[in-house]
C-alpha cells in the first residue's frame, strides 16, 4: 500500500501516478489517497475530464461505487486557475486530457502541491494512452495496479475491447471491455469464439438433461 512521503523542513510538491488497465482499481486508490488527505485537514481539489459522464457528471466514481466530488474540466489549463491555496490536487481519467497535462502537473508541483493522477497507461490497442507516458516520465512516485484476467486468472495488464469500434476513445464498462493478461490479450477474439462455443455446448447439454428429466 502506498504511504505518503514525509519531508523534513519546508514541504515540496510532487507528482504521483496511479496506472493500470481497466477494472484494476486505479480510481479506488485515487479516492483512498484523497480521502486520507481530507481527513488530515488538507485542502483537496479533484478534477475529471468533462467527457467522462459514465457514472456521474461531477463525481469521480470507482467500479465499486465509491465516489468523491470533483470538478469537470474541458482542458488541463483550467487546473491552474482552480487550485489557489490547495494542498492536494487529484486528477482522474488522465488519459482523456490534452497533451499539456504533464506540464500543468509539473507547474502545480512547483507550487508545492501534491498532485495525484490516475489513468489508463495503455489504450485498447496496447499503445501508450494520451499524456500518460509523459506523466509517468516526470512523476516522483508511480503505482501500477492490476486487474485479474477473466480468462486465465493471471494478472491483467491490458484492456481488451469487446465491441467493434476503431476509435481510440470509446467510453464503456463491462459491456465494452474486459481485463486480460498479455497472453490472452494477444489471442484476441479466438477466446471470444471459444467462450461462445463453450456456452453453446453447455446450453445444449442443459437442454438434453431437461428432456431426460
Amino acid at each position: 500500500m502506498f504511504l505518503e512521503p514525509h519531508f523534513k523542513g519546508q514541504r515540496s510538491g510532487w507528482i504521483e501516478v496511479i496506472c493500470g488497465s481497466m477494472f484494476s482499481g486505479k480510481t479506488e486508490e485515487l479516492i483512498r489517497r484523497l480521502k486520507r488527505a481530507k481527513i488530515a485537514n488538507q485542502r483537496v481539489e479533484i478534477f475529471k475530464p468533462r467527457v467522462d459522464t459514465r457514472y456521474d457528471d461531477v463525481k469521480v466514481v470507482s467500479h465499486d461505487a465509491n465516489y468523491i466530488l470533483s470538478t469537470p474540466v474541458a482542458s488541463s489549463s483550467e487546473l491552474l486557475e482552480l487550485t489557489d491555496g490547495v494542498n492536494v490536487v487529484g486528477v482522474d481519467e488522465a488519459q482523456f486530457f490534452d497533451e499539456h497535462l504533464p506540464e500543468i502537473c509539473q507547474k502545480l508541483a512547483l507550487r508545492g502541491i501534491r498532485v495525484i493522477v490516475a489513468g489508463l497507461d495503455m489504450d485498447f490497442r496496447g499503445k501508450p494512452f494520451g499524456p500518460m507516458p509523459n506523466l509517468l516520465a516526470v512523476a516522483e512516485y508511480i503505482t501500477k495496479v492490476h486487474a485479474i484476467c477473466q480468462h486465465c486468472g493471471n494478472l491483467a495488464t491490458h484492456s481488451y475491447r469487446l465491441v467493434t469500434d476503431g476509435d481510440t476513445v470509446v467510453l464503456g464498462e463491462k459491456e465494452s471491455y474486459e481485463p486480460r493478461c498479455r497472453t490472452c490479450y494477444h489471442m484476441g477474439n479466438i477466446l471470444d469464439l471459444q467462450d461462445k462455443s463453450s456456452g453453446s455446448a453447455q446450453n445444449k447439454e442443459n437442454a438434453k438433461e431437461r428432456k431426460l428429466a
